[in-house]
């Protein structure tokens, strides 16, 4: 703290010592490196005291999507590293720690972290191979891990896409393991040591049935490492870890209002190797009730197979719908109903139909049960519908099988406040500046008496698990399809009246705070629009999207091409270019004289005074604006300090705490208004604009400074005013309130009528850059970001001379390019 207060009077000094417009700029870069230390200081103290936030950035491979500052853990080079260092790897990321258990307590008891070798005489990866009875549940509320896990090992290809199988416990060996998880898009390799959390040693979560036996137990930890924490992985659905272990998408049926062909759906999933599960909803009253026909109340099961079997009695026969189930307890807690193990029923069933599905009536879990019976006794059915990428490429194994193939396409995405996220059709008026996505159906299923396409959209939000620790919880999400005319195609994005006139003809059945979020429709060759969403507008996350069809489907986002004008590169019909400010050339020169002086050009300090003077009417009052809940959202009202404020306002918030009492407090100029803040604590931001700032006047003057002499002559002085009458005007068609800013919701129609086309990509990234706090865009901010997309646009047009939208630069010409710009 001591070093802090000197870090903030040091500044305070400079601050004094600075005179003028030059000075006033030093003093903020000295303050700014003060800021810069105080959050080096705090990001040192932050991964100290959560490291799991910090393992959240540093898992994965280069292409794992987890930021560009990821520290990347390679496992061959760890490995081959601690074979020569004779030693034993220990993953400083995810320590064996109490950390690494939880993050909301501590342990109600000791917890010993032990290698394999300590635990057991001759621990082993696999023992005789692999199987769902090597999934047993330990302390850890995760069933619906275990129940994926358990169906993951019905398929070679996939289970060891996820559990690579060349490790081992002998040879090689170097205390590190590996595992490979689909997050959003992309495949993500999870590095471990094999320390595991034990009490009197005991394997305390996932374990095998063989006590040597590690490759479930380990692959658990690699899970909990990706999410940050085991306790992470408490709650969740199987359909998540389903997902994770395979790429496909997860769709799931409420059984008392199934679909009259479930059975079928079932059957068509299982010919594509979905991976499936069930469960029956909890007793709210009694943790894991057991009911009289031996089901686990909120416990999750796995299907194991779908099918028909033949039955044979003394007055007919024919073929009975069948499911069998595993319970990942993997014990004698079995159905006890019609057609359990050794029940009377089995007796129907020819010696030939039992075998071939495999029947035993061993005490592990596993049982038969008849559809209808299913449809009585469960709540929830999952499923997970594979990819064609969650198959190997050459795997004998599916060449083998003759497996059908779902067709999928997939998008990422994200919805930013002011600018993409617009809420769901309750808000009408901004409902359609949400991303938007095509699908053309072409071919109907083959199967399909109707001659409809089979269609499954799944929208997902991404890394909300493993922010929990932080207090991030999933945001409530949900999609609407809209059918498409061919006239309908000619429009990028839709606007408002399509939605407003225009009915939905799917949508998913709830907007629900889930990871995801998916739906199944039957819909007719065409083409569609699927719009995703948050229930409210202004959430901000990151998305993906992904389509799923039995024949082939074409998806693409639809957004506006990136560009300037139309076709004769005019600006959009209603906004004719208006003269300059002075409609007088002859007045117009003398002003510029007036400024300009002996050298007869105009810097961009000449010009910040032009135009604070002139449009001084046209900037933003000064807003407080309030922290007030946990989305995001902000209140804001007019600054009671007034004209008053100003940079020192800034400073005195800063550093008022450090500088009360001191010869600095006079200096800041500390109003009543900074001292109840600083007495109050940081509950309010304050939005002070004084004039244009140098950095949008600097880059005026770049957009039309061809020498690159900081300076403009008379004529770039005048285009460049004829440019800031046309923006001034298209912005005040926008500023219905005359207050200075503009919705960024506005920003798009706003570019748009200054001739520019953006696409959600840009759009949000300038949302991002130039938005403030409550999703407005300031008079100053929207000229300035007119000026970076004609500036750039520009430098791209001089090197595509081809008008292919194809530019060449060498390194040095892009840097010399646009860093003075």
């Amino acid at each position: 703290m001591d070093e802090l207060k000197g870090f903030l009077k040091q500044a305070g000094q400079e601050f004094l010592n600075a005179a003028g417009e030059a000075a006033m700029g030093a003093a903020k870069d000295v303050v700014g490196s003060v800021i810069n230390e105080i959050f080096i200081k705090k990001e040192a103290d932050t991964k100290r005291v959560l490291p799991s936030i910090k393992n959240m950035r540093v898992l994965g491979e280069n292409n794992s999507n987890l930021g560009p500052h990821s520290e990347v853990q390679d496992y061959e080079t760890l490995r081959n590293n601690c074979l020569t260092n004779g030693s034993l790897f220990e993953d400083a990321l995810f320590p064996a720690s109490n950390e690494s258990l939880m993050f909301s307590r501590r342990p109600d008891r000791y917890i010993e972290w032990l290698r394999p070798h300590e635990i057991v005489d001759n621990p082993q990866f696999f023992v005789e191979g692999y199987s769902r009875f090597d999934v047993q549940q330990g302390e850890l509320g995760d069933c619906w891990l275990l129940a994926a896990t358990a169906n993951l090992t019905h398929e070679s290809s996939l289970f060891f896409r996820v559990i690579p199988p060349e490790q081992s416990f002998e040879e090689n060996y170097a205390g590190i393991f590996h595992f490979r998880f689909w997050q959003y898009g992309k495949w993500v390799d999870v590095v471990i040591d094999d320390r595991l959390p034990t009490y009197r040693g005991e394997l305390l979560y996932m374990h095998s049935a063989e006590k040597n036996e590690f490759w479930s137990a380990l692959l658990e930890k690699a899970y909990a490492k990706l999410h940050g924490s085991y306790e992470a992985l408490k709650g969740g659905t199987t359909c998540e870890a389903m997902e994770d272990f395979t790429g496909g998408v997860s769709e799931w049926y409420d059984l008392k209002e199934a679909p009259a062909n479930l059975f079928s759906i079932l059957q068509k999933a299982a010919e594509r190797n979905s991976m499936m599960g069930c469960s029956i909803e909890a007793d709210p009253n009694v943790l894991e009730a057991e009911t009289p026909q031996g089901l686990i109340r909120g416990h999750a099961y796995s299907i194991t197979k779908v099918c028909l079997i033949d039955i044979v009695t003394p007055n007919r026969q024919g073929k009975i719908p069948m499911i069998r189930m595993r319970n990942p307890w993997g014990n004698e807690a079995e159905w006890n109903g019609p057609w359990s193990d050794s029940s009377p029923e089995w007796r129907y069933i020819p010696e030939e139909q039992k075998q071939e599905i495999g029947l035993t009536f061993d005490r592990d879990g596993e049982f038969w049960m008849s559809f209808q019976d299913f449809l009585t006794h469960f709540d929830r059915v999952e499923l997970c519908n594979l990819s064609p990428e969650s198959f190997i490429k050459n795997s004998e194994d599916n060449q083998q099988s003759g497996k059908r193939k779902w067709e999928m396409s997939m998008y990422e995405g994200e919805w930013t406040p002011g600018v993409t996220a617009g809420g769901c059709r309750n808000f009408l008026d901004t409902f359609w500046h949400n991303p938007q996505y095509i699908i053309s159906l072409v071919d109907p299923d083959e199967e399909d008496e109707e001659g409809n396409c089979t269609v499954i959209v799944a929208l997902m939000q991404k890394n909300r698990r493993s922010k929990r620790n932080m207090g991030m919880e999933c945001l409530t999400i949900g999609f609407a399809i809209y059918s498409l005319t061919e006239r309908d195609l000619e429009t990028r994005p839709q606007g408002l009246n399509f939605f407003k006139y225009k009915s939905s003809v799917g949508r998913s059945p709830h907007f629900i705070n889930t990871r995801e979020v998916c739906a199944r429709f039957n819909l007719p060759p065409g083409h569609y629009l699927i719009v995703p969403s948050t229930f409210d507008p202004n959430e901000e996350g990151e998305f993906i999207i992904r389509v799923f069809s039995e024949t082939q489907n074409n998806m693409e986002e639809n957004d506006d091409h990136v560009g300037y004008g139309d076709k004769s590169d005019d600006v959009i019909p209603g906004f004719p270019t208006p003269k300059p400010i002075d409609p007088q050339k002859d007045s117009l020169k003398r002003l510029f004289d007036s400024i300009a002086g002996k050298d007869m050009e105009v810097d961009w300090m000449e010009l910040k005074l032009i135009l604070d003077h002139s449009m001084r009417d046209d900037l933003p009052k000064p807003v407080m604006y309030n922290r007030i809940s946990n989305n995001n959202a902000f209140e804001s009202q007019t600054d009671p300090a007034g004209d008053s404020g100003n940079a020192c306002g800034i400073l005195s918030l800063i550093c008022g705490p450090f500088l009360k009492g001191t010869p600095f407090e006079e200096h800041l100029g500390m109003n009543d208004q900074s001292k109840r803040l600083i007495d109050e604590g940081p509950t309010a931001i304050v939005d002070e604009t004084h004039g244009f700032s140098k950095d949008v006047c600097r880059s005026m003057v770049a957009m039309l400074d061809a020498d690159k002499s900081g300076k403009l002559g008379f004529e770039e002085f005048e285009a460049l005013l004829t440019d800031i009458a046309k923006w001034k005007a298209i912005f005040k068609t926008y500023d219905t309130e005359n207050s200075g800013r503009i919705s960024g919701f506005q920003l798009r129609e706003a570019l748009n009528s200054a001739g520019y086309h953006l696409n959600n990509h840009v759009l949000n990234a300038l949302g991002h850059r130039y938005g403030s706090r409550d999703g407005k865009i300031a008079f100053d901010d929207f000229l300035m970001c007119a000026v970076k997309i004609k500036t750039y646009i520009e430098i791209f047009k001089e090197r595509d001379a081809a008008k292919n939208e194809t530019a060449t630069f060498t390194l040095e010409e892009w840097i010399e390019r646009t860093i003075y710009s």
